[in-house]
């Protein structure tokens, strides 16, 4: 039977993918959540950079990558300078330094959009939740199992999670954008 609370967990686990996505977003200073969307070419597959390193941030300008395996050292520093991220890797033999750029108002805007087409592949994704869950319940009033009051209660609760879920989106995005245009 389906239920608010289906929904429920499917709107948050777009939210937590929302997270995920803002974490990889500069801001100007460093985090190792930036290297989240490196894949690396090692053993045979893709594999992402933190499974083949240890990614550390010894201060708020320079991410330091140390391989497990140094002959992957060369293959994560290609993986980082073609994930487009703007970055510059430098290999000295042992480890990647990685140094963070600051931030231009140009690029800034850019992030500010990258942000906000996030924030929409979020609200799909709960809207998505919710017109699963929403016609579930069409069919059930269709059916007479349940009645078309109870249908509509169900559907008025619905509408009421879809929203929250909307707002924390947007107020997830306020405090990022925030946080990137900030100086």
């Amino acid at each position: 039977m389906p239920t608010v609370e289906d929904a429920k967990k499917r709107m948050e686990e777009a939210l937590e993918a929302i997270r995920r996505e803002f974490a990889s977003v500069r801001t100007g200073k460093a985090t190792p959540a930036l290297l989240d969307t490196v894949r690396v070419d090692a053993y045979g597959s893709k594999m992402p950079v933190n499974q083949v390193a240890t990614i550390s941030t010894p201060d708020a300008s320079l991410i330091v990558v140390q391989p497990f395996d140094k002959t992957l050292l060369v293959d994560i520093e290609k993986a980082i300078m073609s994930a487009d991220l703007g970055l510059n890797p430098a290999n000295d033999g042992n480890l990647i330094r990685v140094p963070i750029p600051p931030l231009n108002e140009e690029r800034r805007k850019e992030y500010a959009k990258v942000l906000h087409k996030m924030a929409e592949e979020g609200r799909i994704s709960i809207r998505h939740a919710r017109r699963i869950v929403r016609e579930e319940i069409h069919g059930l009033v269709k059916e007479h199992e349940i009645g078309e009051d109870e249908g509509r209660r169900r559907e008025d609760a619905l509408e009421k999670v879809t929203q929250e879920y909307q707002d924390k989106i947007d107020e997830l995005l306020k405090a990022k954008e925030e946080e990137v245009m900030a100086i």
